[in-house]
């Protein structure tokens, strides 16, 4: 198990200063493929996406995270949508048991497999005694788009008969009480439900949330959020998320690549890891994105807007813009998170 004091970060600050954390957990995502297109993804996955995590890549990730934080280490299958390839992720669980990497904190899923409760019961019975503690289904008005209702209602109810109703968790349980109906909405009252869910549950407006979600919710000027660097972002989190070529992002600030486990381990990477020495994270990291990332692209042809919803909703737009004008470089991508 990795001490703070091994980070280089760490080692040129002060004892009075916030450390860079260690990271105790990772999300590993298996795929951007997914059925749903949902508005506030954070990874813009859809079904025409793609990326399959190599079975190996996922164990060396694991591995990586014990040898990282002990006991503390947390891991979590996600994607895309993981039960796309119910194949893969089944050897992945099984390989891991067979090494004794522990359980699995959680699997997500957005249900939309579940057509029958006998598929049902002998996936979730498989989950069951190959050490995954919980099971995630992702419901909202966002989810509901795509996914039918009655396949979400069969899963967590038939999953809560086998595991118990502590080891199932549905996001957002509060949706649940009734068929939300989205799928057979208007256009006006997709984006009426939307609003109101975000009043409810808020996210954070990067990768597909930064578009017309953002727009709403756009009432910062940039005075307003000039003087907000990310810092605190990078120092205080705890965990990290795999992508399907393996680049890791630093907790759920997608296409910010901060390194790639199939060059690097990830303990290394969190060894190595200074925020402040590189470039566009450098920059994020002591100024925000306000400053001299807001003035660059300005000067390469980029059109302020009136407004922005934060931070991250500015942070996403200029990305997007290097992105799309090819002043990306190797920390911006993959092209997954941007097109």
């Amino acid at each position: 198990m990795y001490e703070l004091a091994d980070n280089l970060y760490n080692q040129t600050v002060g004892p009075d200063k916030p450390k860079f954390k260690l990271w105790t957990s990772a999300g590993i995502l298996l795929t951007y493929k997914c059925p749903a297109a949902c508005d506030f993804c954070y990874y813009r996955c859809n079904p025409k996406k793609g990326g399959l995590l190599a079975v190996e890549d996922a164990l060396a990730a694991w591995e990586s995270l014990i040898k990282l934080s002990g006991k503390s280490a947390k891991v979590h299958l996600t994607g895309g949508e993981p039960f796309l390839y119910w194949t893969h992720l089944a050897e992945i669980l099984e390989k891991a048991q067979r090494l004794g990497l522990g359980s699995v904190d959680m699997i997500e899923t957005n249900a939309f497999w579940a057509d029958s409760k006998d598929l049902v019961i002998e996936r979730v019975k498989y989950l069951d005694s190959h050490n995954v503690n919980k099971l995630k289904i992702s419901y909202d008005p966002f989810h509901a788009e795509f996914v039918e209702y009655k396949k979400v209602k069969l899963l967590a109810d038939t999953a809560a008969e086998i595991l118990g109703g502590n080891r199932v968790m549905v996001r957002w349980q509060d949706y649940m009480e009734k068929d939300m109906d989205v799928m057979n909405m208007t256009e006006d009252q997709k984006i009426a439900l939307f609003t109101e869910s975000i009043k409810r549950h808020p996210c954070r407006f990067n990768g597909h949330a930064a578009g017309r979600l953002a727009e709403i919710f756009s009432d910062k000027d940039l005075t307003q959020i000039s003087n907000k660097n990310c810092s605190g972002s990078f120092l205080s989190s705890k965990g990290v998320h795999i992508d399907p070529y393996g680049n890791v992002f630093c907790g759920t600030c997608s296409g910010i690549i901060i390194g790639n486990i199939r060059k690097i381990p990830l303990e290394e990477i969190w060894r190595t890891f200074n925020p402040s020495k590189l470039d566009v994270i450098g920059v994020l990291f002591r100024e925000g994105p306000a400053d001299s990332l807001l003035e660059k692209a300005v000067n390469h042809g980029y059109k302020k807007r009136r407004l922005y919803s934060g931070k991250c909703h500015l942070c996403t737009d200029l990305r997007q813009f290097f992105f799309d004008t090819g002043i990306n470089g190797s920390t911006i991508g993959p092209q997954e998170c941007y097109k």
